[in-house]
């Protein structure tokens, strides 16, 4: 199985999947490993449940570049555009906890995609809906500028 920074457009401590656990044609299972780095927020024992967002978007991200990889496409960027259903029976999750992703396409055209999420662990139970978008191969250099402007 292809290591998750081969699969997303992040680098370094913002790769926060440990591994891919299984993909087909319309899914991803990953896995994460709660990090008490800070960096997302919360503290050495904790970070906040809706990191679990972010934890979502990269397990699509991974899709996503799974499905490039198999089509013989490069990684592309991809964007969040919402989150709909949020529902966590949690607060926070315990750092070094180790949680099981899901993605699961409910519907993707060319630039747009509905992802089904869940995350699961001991005592977890974290449900979304994730709007995302991916600009054509052809625009990703324009749209990766105007982010970087926009930041900047």
């Amino acid at each position: 199985m292809n290591a998750v920074a081969d699969l997303i457009p992040h680098s370094g401590s913002m790769v926060l999947l440990e591994r891919i656990i299984d993909y087909d044609d319309q899914s991803l299972i990953a896995e994460v490993v709660v990090r008490g780095d800070g960096l997302l927020g919360g503290d050495e024992r904790s970070v906040p449940a809706w990191v679990g967002i972010e934890y979502m978007a990269q397990a699509i991200a991974a899709f996503a570049g799974v499905m490039a990889r198999q089509a013989g496409e490069p990684i592309r960027l991809g964007f969040l555009l919402g989150t709909r259903r949020y529902g966590s029976n949690i607060a926070a999750f315990k750092a070094g906890s180790t949680l099981t992703v899901r993605v699961k396409k409910i519907m993707q055209d060319d630039n747009l995609g509905v992802f089904d999420c869940r995350i699961d662990g001991e005592g977890v139970e974290i449900t979304a809906n994730l709007n995302v978008y991916q600009p054509p191969l052809n625009d990703t250099p324009e749209v990766v500028s105007l982010v970087e402007n926009v930041a900047g």
